[in-house]
């Protein structure tokens, strides 16, 4: 373990891979600082500094992240990110260099490939959208789709600049919809698990936000096909993260390294332990691995 005084036992740096080729990096709880509010969750720069003379040897980096793009793109921006996941594996960047937030928003997806979407109809997210309101009345709930949140709620609760409009989900455009987001009541919380559909995966945020989404969208199977295309063995990755949706990447790559301040759970099948977020542990753990 890495502790928080800056220090690694042998046995740590004896049982770490010598062959790493890819580090990822969740965001919140992980990379990123916490903040009052979410909006002002912040990457420091001793962070991004380490990141890129950590590229600079050679080891690529890539994000994954639930954020959508129009609160992941200026930080994915500042770091040498050789691919992003984005909410939560429903949208793969393969070449951010080449990709701006228009492009990324659009919902239009180039012929060259970089860009990897996975998720499902409008119209079906509209279907459940109204079953699940149907069944537990004054449920907040909403789709995610070209980064506009179509939901019943108002979602500056959460967050203060995210794009959204107020529906009754009988009026969502067509389109491939990202993820259902649901902030239920302790309550409901019993109920909506037993009616979430089969065609459905459902992922749990910082212990309050239900996303459903495509099965085949999430960290774990991101993680592969970004190791795919980058020819880069899975044996050969590290992951970080702290949240349980956070749990299948780091299982699948070579070294699962949990922060500090993560899940319980996290910390239960992590390979290895760094310092908390808000003690840039990621960065203290990268500057022992590669002595930078």
């Amino acid at each position: 373990m890495i502790n928080g005084s800056s220090t690694v036992t042998q046995n740590t740096l004896q049982g770490i891979r010598q062959d790493i080729r890819l580090v990822v990096a969740d965001l919140d709880g992980t990379l990123m600082h916490d903040a009052p509010t979410f909006e002002e969750r912040f990457v420091t720069r001793h962070s991004i500094d380490t990141m890129w003379r950590m590229h600079d040897r050679g080891v690529r980096f890539a994000v994954a992240t639930a954020r959508p793009v129009s609160t992941g793109y200026d930080v994915v921006s500042r770091l040498p990110v050789d691919a992003c996941i984005y909410l939560n594996g429903a949208l793969i960047d393969m070449d951010p260099s080449s990709s701006d937030v228009e492009m990324l928003t659009s919902g239009v997806l180039p012929d060259d490939g970089h860009l990897v979407k996975t998720g499902f109809s409008s119209r079906r997210a509209c279907e459940v959208c109204r079953f699940l309101v149907h069944e537990l009345p004054g449920l907040r709930i909403g789709i995610v789709m070209d980064d506009v949140r179509y939901t019943n709620f108002d979602v500056s609760v959460y967050w203060k600049t995210q794009t959204f409009v107020i529906t009754d989900f009988t009026d969502v455009p067509d389109g491939v919809a990202d993820k259902i987001i649901i902030f239920p009541d302790p309550q409901q919380w019993g109920r909506l698990g037993a009616l979430v559909p089969d065609d459905f995966s459902v992922n749990i945020s910082e212990g309050s936000m239900w996303m459903l989404m495509n099965p085949q969208a999430n960290k774990e199977q991101s993680l592969k096909t970004i190791c795919a295309a980058m020819d880069i063995p899975l044996a050969q990755t590290v992951a970080f993260g702290d949240d349980l949706i956070d749990i299948a990447m780091m299982r699948r790559s070579g070294t699962g390294v949990a922060v500090s301040n993560a899940n319980p759970e996290v910390l239960a099948i992590a390979d290895d332990i760094c310092p908390s977020n808000n003690d840039d542990g990621v960065a203290q753990w990268i500057e022992h691995r590669w002595r930078l």
